[in-house]
């Protein structure tokens, strides 16, 4: 993805830009710096410490690494808190359990066992992530708003089909990929921004489907369905099933398996028949695979009644105490349920606006404690103007809020979300006066808030300490 960007000495005082504008920015003055130090409010104590340095994969990874004060970065330190902690590889974990119950069944039905890594790396490249599987350049998954960008060229892995292609080169023709995996979501209580994915990969050579009388795709999608009821019935017992024809861009055909479960029809997992060109690619001219890929949350979500998704970051011992290595399916007990707090904002959106980005704000502020972010009401009036209103749900798993804690973070989300609209509308300004030829998207800091940075070429005049001066490169801050 060709990105503008801009480093080192932005903001030497040869180089900061000063703003003239019409546009009021509420919350900065005419020369915005580019620094944390514009934060709505000082330091929480719900803000849990970030380790500067982790091991991934057996590679040791700085905080700097992944969190940068760099426009085409969008990690807060609320994502990169979460890398490193691997809650699939925990035994007692309900994700653990779960992933276990899993390998369990693949080794009791596979002479040839299958290859198992839960501990690869989630930080990737846009190759790994989008290229290698075929994800088209123009598909939505590739954006700003959806995916965590360390840069242009890396992100945090957005499935753990990122790690197909390498495998697939390295030899293994059967295996298992378990691991966390981060999109930018909305906020309710079966989505959060990191949640983990086991993806399952089988390779078939020529005198496997020849020996059947079956062509290769047909008998690859046999064996495929034949696999997944297997698992689904070792999973959740003897429950009625049914195929769904859907669309991946990896797989062709591609299937969702779903059970009846609990009186209602219920998605367990994604699959299908892995592309020809994928294998092609990585060295497997004369074969064919399948491949598939489940949501460890929203199984283990049905399978242990546990009713919210931040459940499974708790530390909280009412929580872990519950689960045992080995036993699927204990029931959660919920401990205390402690009363929600509902605050409501309304604003004025713009064309930049996505809820995606305005959840980022909320998460980033109230970390864990924001159990639902949703939309209300809308309203367009005469001149095609259009406002939200959002209702935030403040509700804490392990203590009761305070007015006052609650109140300090609605400000915040307030203030910031202000900030960021203040410094689109400016953008998209300069956008239509300047007619600007490229520009990267604004992004969000390390913490969540504006990085106030827009990177774009343009055929104006530079605005700097020493006067105007002819430029087709232009910073705006």
């Amino acid at each position: 993805m060709a990105l503008s960007l801009v480093h080192s000495t932005l903001f030497s005082k040869t180089s900061q830009l000063l703003l003239h504008t019409k546009i009021g920015f509420s919350h900065f003055s005419s020369s915005i710096p580019f620094s944390t130090s514009a934060l709505p409010s000082n330091p929480k104590t719900w803000r849990r410490p970030v380790i500067s340095v982790l091991e991934l994969g057996g590679v040791k990874i700085a905080r700097d690494d992944v969190v940068r004060d760099d426009p085409t970065n969008n990690v807060p330190d609320t994502i990169f808190s979460k890398l490193g902690l691997q809650l699939h590889r925990r035994d007692q974990h309900p994700l653990g359990i779960l992933k276990n119950t899993i390998y369990d069944y693949f080794d009791t039905n596979y002479s040839n066992k299958f290859d198992k890594f839960d501990e690869l790396c989630p930080i990737v490249s846009v190759k790994q992530n989008f290229d290698d599987v075929l994800v088209p350049a123009d598909h939505v998954s590739r954006s700003y708003n959806d995916t965590y960008y360390v840069d242009s060229q890396t992100v945090l892995r957005c499935h753990t089909s990122a790690h197909q292609a390498e495998l697939l080169r390295k030899g293994h023709t059967h295996f298992l990929v378990t691991g966390d995996v981060y999109r930018r979501d909305s906020i309710d209580s079966t989505h959060y921004p990191v949640f983990h994915q086991m993806e399952g990969f089988r390779v078939f050579s020529p005198d496997e489907w020849e020996a059947s009388g079956m062509d290769g795709t047909s008998f690859a999608a046999e064996d495929l369905k034949k696999c997944l009821e297997g698992l689904a019935t070792h999973l959740f017992g003897a429950v009625e099933m049914r195929w769904v024809d859907t669309y991946f861009p990896f797989t062709n055909p591609s299937f969702e398996l779903e059970i009846y479960f609990k009186e209602k029809w219920l998605e367990v997992l994604g699959c299908g028949v892995t592309e020809q060109e994928i294998l092609k690619r990585n060295g497997k001219l004369n074969n064919v695979a399948w491949a598939f890929g489940l949501g460890l949350e929203r199984l283990a979500m049905v399978l242990f009644d546990i009713p919210d998704i931040r459940l499974f970051w708790s530390d909280d011992e009412r929580f872990t105490s519950q689960f045992s290595k080995g036993q699927l399916g204990t029931k959660f007990k919920p401990f205390s349920r402690y009363p929600p707090c509902y605050k409501d904002m309304s604003f004025w959106i713009s064309e930049s606006f996505t809820e995606n980005n305005l959840c980022e704000v909320v998460r980033g502020i109230a970390g864990d404690l924001v159990e639902e972010v949703s939309l209300i009401d809308n309203f367009t009036n005469k001149k095609g103007m259009t406002s939200h209103c959002y209702r935030i749900s403040y509700r804490s798993m392990e203590r009761s809020l305070t007015d006052e804690e609650i109140n300090d973070l609605q400000m915040s989300v307030r203030e910031q979300h202000a900030a960021n609209s203040s410094l689109r509308r400016l953008y998209y300004s300069m956008r239509s006066k300047l007619l600007l030829q490229e520009s990267t998207p604004l992004t969000l800091d390390a913490y969540g808030y504006s990085a106030a940075i827009i990177t774009c070429r343009c055929k104006i005049t530079k605005l700097s300490d020493d006067g105007p001066s002819s430029s087709d490169s232009c910073i705006f801050v």
